[in-house]
């Protein structure tokens, strides 16, 4: 019997992690029932009653497992733990704000099934802000012109994984890892499957726009190399426009010193013009040299560090690791 597995990432999800888990154990036992199952939640640090919630539904159903984060690691490198943690012949990552639809799951693994090693959830519609859906088209739109890779538009990390990319992600050690970019990097044999994602159920979201913002350059400064090549064509071509004009008022002011008297007005201009530019492209290098020290200071760190496990079988200890 092929297995399962779920990974739901929750940071104070008091609210949903109950009504979640009897979905997803209906569908399992339902129209997935020829298939074993498990769904484990990896919690970053809640505050919230999400814990004592998830300790209470692991007592109760033994195929559901719980990873307790010690502090809260950031949403990136805890689900990309995550799912190194689970045991299924294939993932599936799951919101647990049910933005990500549940019916959709038996879809998923169909396509799965046929084949498919790699099941992409699509966001072609929302019911998100509208504000928030054009800025993400943009960024999205942006970074596909941009990026040596082809990036995947709408893309959340919503879709399954079989365990043969999961192994993949074992193997990467990545100390900033950006799940949605690997998928577009290395994975092969991949599906598109479209849905409309919906309102949160209850809670509040916990991306903040600097959130949103710091994911945004993750990727950026990841997959693209057009930044520092566009500073540096800019910065060529200013310097000569700025080189060319300078030139010109100087023989300007050689010829006409006596007839006319423009002041100082071009010079404080091209100051201004060209101490702006510069401005903005050293912040834009600066992303980049914060991406490298970023992975630099975190090389081989641990992506979190546990506090408590549920439901986990313990590990393996081989007699050759007995001293």
């Amino acid at each position: 019997m092929k297995k399962i597995s779920v990974l739901v990432p929750c940071f104070n999800e008091d609210e949903n992690v109950v009504p979640l888990t009897d979905e997803l154990v209906k569908i399992f036992e339902g129209e997935l029932s020829s298939y074993g199952y498990e769904i484990v939640f990896i919690d970053n640090s809640s505050a919230d009653n999400t814990k004592p919630l998830l300790r209470e539904i692991c007592g109760k159903n033994k195929k559901v497992k719980a990873i307790f984060n010690a502090k809260n690691f950031g949403h990136s490198n805890s689900l990309y733990y995550g799912m190194c943690q689970t045991s299924g012949d294939c993932v599936i990552l799951f919101s647990a704000d049910f933005q990500d639809p549940p019916e959709l799951i038996p879809t998923l693994v169909r396509e799965w099934e046929a084949g498919h090693k790699i099941v992409s959830c699509i966001k072609t519609k929302s019911r998100e802000n509208k504000l928030m859906r054009l800025l993400r088209t943009c960024y999205y739109k942006v970074i596909k012109k941009m990026s040596e890779v082809e990036q995947i538009e709408h893309f959340t990390g919503f879709g399954l994984y079989d365990r043969s990319f999961i192994e993949i992600l074992k193997g990467l050690r990545d100390p900033t890892p950006f799940l949605r970019g690997i998928v577009a990097e290395l994975g092969c044999h991949r599906k598109e499957v479209c849905y409309e994602q919906q309102k949160r159920k209850a809670g509040k979201t916990k991306y903040s726009w600097y959130a949103l913002y710091d994911l945004a350059m993750l990727s950026f400064t990841s997959y693209t190399k057009a930044g520092l090549r566009l500073a540096t064509i800019v910065g060529f071509i200013t310097g000569g426009i700025t080189f060319l004009v300078s030139m010109a008022y100087l023989v300007y002011k050689l010829l006409y010193w006596d007839y006319f008297s423009v002041g100082m007005a071009p010079m404080v201009i091209g100051v201004f013009f060209l101490g702006s530019v510069q401005l903005f492209f050293i912040g834009f290098i600066g992303e980049y040299i914060i991406a490298i020290n970023t992975r630099l200071r975190l090389m081989n760190r641990p992506l979190v560090i546990e506090e408590e496990r549920v439901n986990f079988e313990p590990p393996e200890i081989s007699s050759d690791s007995v001293k």
